[in-house]
């Protein structure tokens, strides 16, 4: 049974719907990102499973028992903010110590000096003090026990935030964008020292984040959320190979996937002038998606071909620019017979690569496609697979 369930979750504020009817399933010690771009519901969705608000509509329930009623405090569950929210006064140690002095002192001995004179304050205290040392340890701040958060790096404040959920030992473990306030290179760590945190903790997490590259890189599935609606719950490779929507194929992917616009007709998918053997089960105008790095330039020394393809069919690409990025360089363009439409191919350099002069032979370039990584779509955007029954699929174009 799933640890922590969603049931048809409504959530409006006033006139503007929020959520309309989200159902998921985390299984127990699972990793899930909730994806999507700003104000598509994530945060709300998180603080509807954390009791921070309450549903209109809709169970939220944690090993098969209703939560509604339920307590934040009552629910087993830590939430990292986005903000790191820490005590400016107090120390790491005493901030990471707040969540025990609460649910383990009653109200009289909760404050410092009480703590030290009380008889509930000083039984608890070796208890608090084995438990901060432990996850201290755990996320490598040990050493930062005595300082206050002004004296810490964004990183360290990070570390302390997750340190002061997880010293409470919870069942699920929330994070709303918590790596929203690091520099680039900071994010790519602390993200590594999430990832391993689960995987040495075993906890359920559940991770709010825009950033495709956070959701794809950390989880072991994602969900992708789009104005309230789930769209589409999967694995990673789920959503970036096999997406259920042009949305989906749109937001996963980058550069983002390339669209130009084709026609289904006898059996065949027409490009411009060019017919594709690839049948689909309707026939008028589609969307085809095509991911930048599947797009082969087979007659430009200095780059790895994607796939090198004998015969085939060649499309004409009309160059307009070259992005060097190090180990591979980016091709903004457009196809010959859709120049409206930008499409971008995302090439690999070779040890004979010599820069802009690898394109000096003009603006026109003849590309290939990999026919198995191309994906179909209607004009109200959902997925066509290709009918391998009618029509033999080759392996380029």
């Amino acid at each position: 049974m799933a640890q922590l369930t969603l049931k048809n979750i409504k959530k409006s504020f006033g006139d503007t719907s929020v959520l309309h009817g989200i159902s998921l399933d985390v299984m127990d010690g699972e990793f899930i990102s909730l994806v999507g771009q700003s104000g598509c519901g994530k945060s709300t969705l998180l603080r509807i499973i954390a009791g921070l608000e309450q549903p209109d509509s809709g169970d939220v329930l944690i090993d098969g028992k209703s939560m509604l009623d339920a307590a934040p405090k009552d629910r087993n569950i830590a939430m990292v903010f986005q903000d790191y929210a820490l005590y400016p006064h107090m120390s790491v140690g005493e901030n990471m110590a707040m969540p025990l002095v609460m649910a383990k002192l009653p109200l009289y001995a909760r404050l410092p000096v009480m703590r030290r004179i009380t008889p509930a304050g000083r039984n608890a205290q070796p208890e608090i003090r084995a438990g901060v040392e432990k996850v201290a340890k755990q996320l490598r701040i040990d050493h930062l026990l005595d300082r206050k958060p002004a004296q810490l790096s964004g990183g360290q404040r990070q570390r302390v935030a997750l340190g002061r959920a997880l010293v409470r030992d919870p069942q699920t473990f929330l994070m709303d964008e918590p790596l929203s306030n690091l520099d680039a290179k900071l994010r790519v760590q602390v993200r590594t020292e999430i990832t391993e945190l689960h995987a040495s903790s075993g906890l359920t997490f559940v991770y709010v984040t825009h950033d495709q590259v956070e959701a794809m890189t950390m989880s072991s599935r994602v969900a992708l959320l789009q104005t309230g609606r789930l769209l589409q719950v999967g694995t990673p490779n789920d959503l970036f190979a096999d997406p259920d929507t042009l949305d989906v194929a749109q937001f996963i992917g980058s550069p983002e996937i390339n669209i130009t616009v084709g026609e289904s007709q006898n059996g065949q998918v027409i490009i411009g002038e060019t017919a594709l053997p690839i049948a689909l089960n309707t026939t008028g105008p589609i969307q085809i998606g095509i991911r930048p790095e599947t797009i082969c330039i087979p007659n430009v020394s200095g780059l790895v071909a994607a796939h090198r393809a004998a015969h085939g069919h060649t499309l004409k690409f009309e160059k307009r620019l070259v992005e060097d990025l190090g180990p591979e360089i980016l091709i903004h363009g457009a196809f010959a017979h859709a120049p409206e439409n930008i499409v971008r191919i995302r090439a690999q350099k070779s040890d004979t690569y010599s820069g802009v002069d690898t394109f000096a032979q003009g603006n026109t370039l003849d590309v290939k496609l990999n026919l198995n990584q191309l994906l179909f779509f209607g004009a109200d955007g959902q997925r066509l697979r290709p009918d391998f029954s009618t029509a033999k699929r080759a392996e380029t174009v």
